[in-house]
């Protein structure tokens, strides 16, 4: 995506205008263009475009309606919709929006050309913009590279994307960036105490797996990333219907967006001992697929009823946190596409946060607002803990009651989290309906610039 940010002084400029400055704007263009604009009906609406011609009919300026609130989203929708070529910022982007701008509109200028072209090319080429003078370009390609990994992870059916390809997406990524990749595969599962992970996925002729990256110096502050990496999820044995399977390769999402900010964060070279935990699995059916009210032990310890079989990512990523949670990280963050029950709280665009730990909530949040990747906290609510209570093992993996989905997955979880650990649990959709500016339809990594800001702050 990157490649549609280039250098160089020439270009077609864009002028960026809101509906408040529109008209002193347009007075300094007094003929031709301000003739030209009043004849198409253009008044500075975001989201508005004008392409205006010069006296030889070829393109000349192109003015855009923008929100002088949104400068990561401003100029996003344009690689897409402008004539191929190369334009350029006619405007001050620091004026305009604030400081900082530059990097926001080159990075919402890179996601806003990104295109899945796996299994269909292109049909046009991306409009080019050179280089913003203020953009802080590794930033915006540390994160733009993220994104696009993410993305096209997401994006990749199953068929090409089960547990031993998403294996091989992380090993070529930490290679790329000196890590230490460690696999355990299928029945070694067993042997290295990861039962639970090993329950979801042996019903699958493809192995489940649990992918361990390490990076960064070992006297650095220790960042944990574990992310749900469910390949497909038919539901087992407790199948879903057709209507709840079709988007199921996004089950993944999670890994995907861990590994994607695992990405930025390597990229960047930030001062952090990072680990990257992916439970890689297929949720299938098979004779040998795991039941409702089995009992397993999981690596901590704890024993656990299976109440549903559709509950199955909390099983592999409590394997993956009792690991994590060992080392006692700084901070542990996992991602998950959980529960339907966070989207019904807060759509498909608002990724539900959970934290045991007040001060990191209010910064992740805050970080959200500021990089225009919002989340929205939800409680760890404690009375609610009852509703996973078993009669016959310490805790049962989902809850009858049909209440707070969301909340009882997340105690699930906390369970295997050390109270010492600084821990969020992110509920996410990784997938967007709709294509808006910036934001094409498909998978997507939700919360990826909001964390990688975080953790910038946190350990720079």
């Amino acid at each position: 995506m990157v490649d549609t940010l280039i250098d160089g002084a020439g270009g077609i400029p864009i002028m960026a205008v809101t509906t408040e400055s529109f008209g002193e704007w347009k007075a300094g263009y007094p003929g031709a263009v301000a003739a030209w604009l009043a004849a198409t009906g253009f008044t500075g609406e975001a989201g508005k475009t004008a392409l205006v011609p010069g006296p030889d009919g070829h393109l000349s300026m192109v003015v855009q309606g923008v929100a002088a609130d949104e400068p990561l989203w401003a100029l996003a929708g344009l690689p897409d919709s402008l004539p191929e070529g190369t334009y350029r910022l006619g405007f001050d982007s620091e004026s305009l929006f604030g400081k900082g701008a530059g990097t926001r509109v080159a990075l919402g200028w890179a996601l806003g050309s990104y295109v899945f072209s796996r299994y269909k090319a292109p049909k046009r080429k991306f409009a080019q913009l050179v280089w913003p003078e203020s953009a802080d370009r590794a930033t915006v390609t540390a994160l733009a590279d993220g994104l696009t990994l993410a993305r096209d992870l997401i994006n990749t059916p199953t068929e090409d994307m089960g547990p031993a390809e998403l294996a091989q997406a992380a090993a070529t990524l930490a290679e790329r960036h000196g890590a230490k990749t460690r696999l355990v595969v299928g029945d070694e599962l067993l042997t290295n105490n990861y039962p639970t992970i090993h329950a979801v996925g042996r019903a699958s002729d493809r192995a489940p797996r649990l992918i361990d990256i390490t990076w960064g110096k070992e006297d650095a502050p220790k960042l944990t990333l574990v992310g749900k990496g469910v390949c497909f999820d038919s539901g087992g044995l407790d199948i879903k219907p057709a209507s709840g399977m079709k988007l199921m390769k996004k089950d993944m999402g999670g890994a995907a967006t861990v590994l994607g900010l695992a990405h930025a964060v390597m990229a960047s070279g930030l001062n952090v001992r990072l680990r990257v935990l992916v439970p890689a699995v297929e949720n299938a059916i098979s004779g040998n697929a795991f039941r409702p009210m089995d009992v397993f032990k999981t690596r901590k310890g704890l024993t656990v009823e299976i109440g549903n079989t559709d509950a199955e990512g909390r099983l592999i990523l409590c394997d993956a946190l009792a690991e994590a949670t060992t080392e006692e990280p700084a901070l542990l963050i996992d991602m998950a596409t959980l529960t339907g029950a966070a989207r019904v709280a807060l759509g498909p665009e608002l990724p539900v946060m959970f934290s045991n730990d007040d001060t990191v909530a209010a910064e992740l949040l805050a970080a959200g607002t500021a990089e225009a990747d919002p989340l929205w906290r939800l409680p760890l609510w404690k009375p609610y803990r009852k509703y996973l209570d078993s009669k016959i093992a310490d805790i049962n993996n989902a809850s009858d009651s049909g209440f707070a989905g969301a909340i009882t997955a997340a105690l699930y979880l906390q369970e295997f989290v050390s109270a010492k650990v600084s821990w969020v649990h992110i509920d996410t959709f990784a997938w967007n309906q709709a294509s808006r500016a910036g934001r094409p339809e498909g998978g997507e990594g939700l919360a990826l610039r909001a964390l990688y800001h975080l953790i910038q702050k946190r350990f720079s």
